[in-house]
């Protein structure tokens, strides 16, 4: 009763307002377009950006709240970690379905080295990292390009923390908790060494911003990665994720142009945008185990045929919305 009433004075005000709801629907038909581009273009990316940045609050809390409890644990950041894994794996699972082919290569203990495809936004590495920790009860190590330490809220948050003793709300506590550091081949064999699992990204930006789907590797010189493998006489596990390109973009307008400002000036310039929903399956290719008659091209020419039998075996046509 009150529902019919409501509907009839609600046709009242929209006569009385002039209103012409064939013009509405009209208007709606014509932008309709372009809202869903803004939604797709702003709303979706924000959604993976806030989900960091608020990790990146909960490590902060964490941390204070931590340090009023008096022995808590040896490890300052494991709760904190823990607790992270477990919803950015619930993220993964319930946005994308996300699953993992081969967790069963990463050793219970031991240095080993992931290599994987860099796509516009490794959100697989995030919920790789989840699945690991869970699952395999180990913490993934990764490196960085010195430009993410200078994202607001990035390196310069833990100098402060470190020298002020002040702690400042941005990528900073996330970094320092995650214990990511600056991309150096002496920073990858020391983690190494410490018997880590470590993943690195060979073609870096570059690839994110400039690969496209058809998820060719842009390594170009690049082969720090194998000379670090086999100066720590470590396992190399080759890595792809199917549809990591479909799920995260980066625009194609103006590439070329964008490409040369990269090359001389190392700034990320090109937009990203997405965060769709589509199935993501993170494969991880069988151990190429330390060889000591191996050289740096070969072992780069090894894991680059592996990373493509990967491909070629799960074809990365994009599988579709959930």
């Amino acid at each position: 009763m009150f529902l019919n009433q409501a509907g009839y004075y609600l046709l009242i005000l929209l006569e009385r307002s002039n209103f012409d709801l064939i013009y509405l629907a009209w208007l709606w038909a014509l932008f309709k377009p372009l809202c869903l581009l803004l939604l797709s273009l702003f709303l979706l990316p924000a959604t993976i950006l806030l989900f960091i940045y608020g990790s990146s609050l909960f490590c902060l809390i964490y941390k204070h709240w931590n340090r009023l409890k008096a022995a808590y644990s040896d490890d300052l950041w494991y709760g904190a970690l823990k607790t992270l894994a477990i919803l950015w794996e619930l993220q993964g699972s319930i946005w994308h379905g996300y699953e993992v082919e081969g967790l069963e290569h990463i050793p219970s203990e031991g240095p080993v080295l992931i290599v994987f495809y860099h796509g516009a936004l490794p959100i697989d590495f995030y919920y790789l990292f989840a699945k690991i920790w869970l699952y395999r009860n180990r913490r993934v190590r990764v490196v960085a390009d010195k430009f993410v330490f200078k994202i607001p809220g990035g390196f310069a948050m833990i100098i402060s923390d470190i020298v002020l003793n002040k702690s400042c709300l941005g990528l900073g506590t996330l970094l320092e908790a995650l214990e990511i550091q600056p991309s150096t081949s002496a920073t990858c064999k020391s983690m190494l060494e410490e018997g880590h699992v470590l993943a690195v990204s060979p073609g870096g930006v570059r690839e994110a911003l400039f690969g496209d789907h058809n998820y060719q590797l842009i390594w170009k010189e690049r082969r720090g990665f194998a000379k670090v493998a086999i100066e720590a006489k470590t396992t190399i596990i080759p890595m792809f994720t199917k549809n990591v390109r479909e799920a995260v973009r980066a625009m194609t307008i103006g590439r070329r142009f964008l490409s040369y400002i990269y090359e001389k000036t190392r700034l990320p310039l090109v937009p990203i945008y997405g965060m769709f929903p589509v199935k993501m399956i993170t494969y991880l290719g069988e151990p190429i185990p330390y060889d000591p008659n191996v050289t740096t091209e070969m072992l780069v020419t090894r894991v680059r045929k592996k990373r493509d039998r990967i491909l070629d075996r799960n074809s990365s046509t994009p599988s579709g919305l959930l």
